[in-house]
């Protein structure tokens, strides 16, 4: 083996190992576009990737238009039937191959992205809205937003369902460069509960409690503790237009509580509920790597965790206007149209 394949072959085990990029390319003596490319190669040609491309078999090329295609999806919500809350590298490789046929890696996916400047884990991403009322509802909540009715207090409230009590019984490990591997038998399911929250919009203070389920009547009984302390005051809730929402006993409360007023957010736009926002951070400080032996120490860490965010609370600066994520729609509708043009021609 020449010196120089050597060099590649420890450049792919230091990134199996979790090293940073930077670290492999100050290791190897080389550059990190280097670094990807024997990373790629391996990954899409095995052994022999690494090997002198006058030894190698030729690597086939990337159509043009698959780089519009997952630059078009980046910037987009994944779709429903993905479960997912935004684009990994690997899950748009894999959402490509099942279901259009496509076979790329997934480095190829992240060089993509690093050309465009594209960070679809840091940046806020969302699907096109089919509601009819969307631009009339984007309005609404946002205005309360930037421009809250004096003296009205607003509260951004939503589910976040089925979170589940694990106990880990391993502990995680970054396999196949960085990808957490979680395996049925690594950790044992004690159930679930379901945490409701009321994020004040304009102090961060978050009011929240966990049902064992998800009804239209636990969403009553935690509306009224929500606006509770808001007592004597006009109150506005933003929140998802769900079945839960909507019953029967919720609207005879509306009516006999006639300071508080909801405000939908647009069908498929939770995005636009501000309290989503903190649902992302406490599941990614608290919940998602946590070892929880039952749905007790499950319910008393999230209670925990309240205790602390709402010691040093601070608002959200909520900075788009209607006008600015009404263009964002037009211009992400456009170029979805101009793709399916030119992938029918």
């Amino acid at each position: 083996m020449s010196a120089a394949v050597a060099t590649r072959a420890r450049i792919v085990l230091w990134m199996v190992e979790g090293r940073r990029r930077v670290d492999v390319a100050e290791l190897a003596g080389v550059s990190l576009p280097t670094v990807d490319r024997w990373v790629d190669r391996y990954a899409t040609e095995g052994v022999a990737g690494l090997l002198d491309r006058s030894h190698a078999a030729p690597r086939a090329q990337v159509p043009a238009w698959v780089e519009g295609r997952i630059v078009a999806l980046t910037r987009e919500t994944p779709p429903d039937s993905t479960g997912l809350s935004h684009w990994s590298s690997r899950q748009m490789a894999l959402y490509l191959k099942r279901s259009e046929a496509v076979t790329v890696s997934w480095h190829y996916v992240a060089s993509v992205w690093r050309r465009h400047g594209l960070k679809p884990h840091r940046q806020g991403t969302f699907k096109v809205s089919r509601d009819p009322a969307f631009a009339a509802k984007v309005a609404d909540v946002v205005g309360l937003y930037l421009e809250p009715p004096g003296g009205a207090v607003v509260l951004s409230i939503d589910e976040k369902t089925q979170i589940q009590a694990l106990d880990r019984t391993q502990p995680l490990l970054p396999v196949d460069f960085g990808r957490t591997e979680k395996r049925t038998h690594d950790y044992v399911r004690h159930g679930t509960t379901n945490l409701f929250a009321a994020l004040n919009v304009a102090t961060g203070k978050v009011t929240a409690d966990c049902y064992p389920r998800r009804t239209g009547e636990d969403f009553l009984r935690f509306l009224r503790k929500a606006v509770r302390p808001h007592r004597g005051k006009e109150i506005h809730v933003v929140l998802d237009n769900l079945s839960t929402h909507d019953t029967p006993e919720v609207r005879a409360w509306l009516e006999r509580n006639p300071q508080v007023t909801f405000h939908f957010t647009p069908v498929g736009s939770s995005w636009l509920n501000q309290i989503e926002i903190w649902f992302g951070i406490i599941t990614r400080q608290s919940i998602r790597r946590g070892t929880f032996a039952s749905v007790t120490v499950l319910i008393a860490k999230i209670r925990a965790y309240i205790a602390a965010w709402n010691a040093e609370a601070t608002p959200f600066t909520w900075t788009a206007t209607a006008g600015e994520i009404l263009a964002k729609v037009r211009l992400v509708q456009t170029s979805i149209k101009q793709l399916v043009d030119n992938n029918a021609k």
